[in-house]
């Protein structure tokens, strides 16, 4: 879930984000619609300075490596065992088995950094009808782009790491995005198997903080399971070649809205997020 994300910053907004127009040369990598997390694509994260003071968009590889990973060879093992994009803000300090999580030491250490974002996309499955008019165990997929109203780009909670590429002898930066429980929409169109979960979206005083601020871990806990309400989103159906990195609005004639009752209720206490 939420393997797939936008990131298309207009220049005038990347100049508005840094104040620096010089700035906007080394970032060549912020055009991609819709990235495609399974393809380990460059995308834009903003880590802090050694002393806090201001950050950095750096160009990083989306799915989270521990230490350890030194070659090509390591990185495609690793990545063939486990999928890393996005932890479950649960899990940030201990696993579902009850053991330290592989997240613990980026928590521990302090190694923050904010996700890009300027629009998610995921897939609302629904089931196929017989021919006699009965539902199906199969489904169709539908996908959804989903955006923060009145706002181009937005932060989401990131975890990185800098692994070394042996063979090149960079270091490289890897990243992943907390998750936390689905609000009322995302329940709707994020709907496979019943996980309810999407990407916790931060206002910029919280993701300040979590940059910058230098939060308890039991702060940090709390801000990665920021569940954003659903009356601040809005959603479009998409073609499904968004995989070509790009993410055009159409209509799908056979698919039930969106059911929008909960414009009109306090979802929090339907969906709370902790």
């Amino acid at each position: 879930m939420c393997y797939y994300n936008g990131q298309k910053v207009t220049r005038a907004e990347f100049i508005r984000l840094k104040n620096l127009e010089k700035e906007v040369r080394r970032y060549s990598f912020l055009n991609v619609g819709v990235h495609n997390g399974f393809m380990f694509q460059p995308a834009a994260i903003a880590i802090a300075n050694s002393d806090k003071t201001d950050f950095e968009l750096v160009q990083a590889h989306w799915g989270y490596m521990p230490y350890g990973i030194k070659t090509h060879e390591d990185a495609q093992l690793f990545l063939r065992k486990y999928t890393t994009m996005n932890f479950k803000s649960e899990n940030m300090l201990v696993n579902d088995k009850g053991e330290s999580s592989m997240w613990s030491g980026a928590v521990k250490n302090g190694r923050t950094c904010l996700v890009l974002s300027t629009g998610m996309v995921e897939n609302r499955h629904i089931n196929k009808i017989g021919k006699r008019g009965e539902p199906l165990k199969t489904t169709d997929a539908y996908p959804y782009m989903v955006t923060m109203k009145d706002k181009e780009y937005w932060w989401m909670p990131g975890l990185y790491n800098q692994v070394l590429d042996k063979e090149t002898g960079e270091l490289v930066y890897t990243f992943a995005f907390a998750t936390t429980k689905a609000n009322a929409l995302m329940r709707q169109i994020h709907n496979k198997d019943n996980k309810w979960r999407m990407p916790a979206v931060l206002s910029d005083d919280v993701a300040y903080e979590w940059l910058l601020g230098n939060p308890s871990v039991e702060r940090m806990q709390e801000i990665a399971r920021t569940q954003v309400p659903s009356k601040d989103m809005e959603f479009c159906t998409i073609t499904k070649e968004y995989l070509q990195r790009e993410a055009n609005p159409t209509s799908y004639d056979t698919l039930p809205p969106i059911d929008m009752s909960y414009m009109d209720i306090e979802e929090t206490l339907l969906y709370p997020a902790a």
